[in-house]
């Protein structure tokens, strides 16, 4: 058992959960490098909300209240992470919920969707087809889902999927802590902000939006501005480190 005044507790206990997770096989065993090369990122950022972070989650809210068909993608780790947290997106912006998988099995489908609905969330089912131009099984998706959004939320996505719905025209925000990846880089919008923290971020400020509010966001937001900033913020947190 983690002692509560452990200094890495909340850390540890995520770690505990994706580790669980990985023996159930609802993370792929791949996720758990995943999430430790997210979390050397978290550190650099102070492991906190910074002010890009808040201001992308704002425009994110943004998009998500304009779109026609919103769509939240969720895989393994998103699942083991932040269930609750995407219930809670669904119930207040009102999006489709879809598991969307690299390492694709029925079972880990089946064992998301479970984990989903056990916090009160709605999964889409049905037939996938690929709808998505790439070779591999995040192409699969449903046409009901993912295959006919305007809008994808991706938390934790992989770069080759991102870029693939922004050539279908789609809009992509994504959940990315590391401002280099070739996903942050290609999504119309990234919020550079550990899941657990962004998510809540964004539902609150789609609970206070407005039409005029959406407007001014969408109309103004710059992608590659918010990653300067996020590059910036971690740099002034190492150089403060090493004061």
């Amino acid at each position: 058992m983690i002692p509560p005044d452990h200094p890495r507790y909340r850390s540890l206990v995520i770690r505990e959960r994706l580790a669980r997770c990985a023996r159930e096989g609802v993370v792929a065993l791949e996720g758990l490098t995943a999430h430790g090369r997210a979390e050397a990122f978290d550190y650099l950022i102070g492991e906190r909300s910074t002010a890009s972070a808040r201001e992308a989650a704002r425009v994110a809210a943004a998009l998500v209240y304009q779109a026609r068909h919103p769509v939240l993608s969720v895989n393994g780790n998103t699942a083991a992470l932040a269930a609750a947290e995407c219930a809670l997106f669904q119930e207040v912006t009102g999006c489709d919920i879809e598991v969307n998988l690299f390492h694709r099995t029925e079972e880990r489908i089946t064992r998301i969707t479970r984990i989903l609905e056990d916090e009160g969330a709605t999964v889409l089912k049905g037939t996938p087809e690929r709808c998505i131009p790439l070779q591999h099984d995040r192409a699969l998706c449903l046409p009901h889902g993912i295959g006919s959004a305007d809008l994808v939320l991706v938390p934790l996505e992989d770069g080759d999927r991102c870029e693939a719905l922004r050539e279908m025209g789609r809009t992509v925000v994504t959940i990315d802590l590391n401002p280099l990846s070739r996903t942050a880089r290609k999504a119309s919008l990234t919020v550079v902000d550990e899941l657990t923290r962004a998510l809540p971020l964004i539902v609150e400020a789609y609970r206070g939006m407005s039409p005029a509010e959406a407007d001014t966001l969408v109309s103004g937001y710059d992608n590659t501005y918010l990653l300067k900033a996020a590059i910036a913020e971690i740099v002034r947190e190492l150089s403060r480190a090493l004061d």
